[in-house]
């Protein structure tokens, strides 16, 4: 999935991505990067800035 968002990402802009979802250019590179971790927030905020919405159900 990572690989994904940072074809999404890259393709759409990493600088506009990055600041629709309110973290640094550098932070997104190293989360959508081949050894990166990302937490739920920055998760969220790429996944918003893409336009996708998440949705869990039980």
């Amino acid at each position: 999935m990572r690989t994904a968002l940072n074809d999404v990402a890259r393709a759409k802009g990493m600088t506009a991505v990055a600041a629709e979802s309110k973290i640094t250019r550098q932070a997104l590179y190293k989360a959508l990067g081949p050894n990166g971790n990302m937490t739920l927030e920055t998760l969220l905020g790429v996944l918003r800035a893409m336009g996708v919405r998440l949705s869990v159900s039980g």
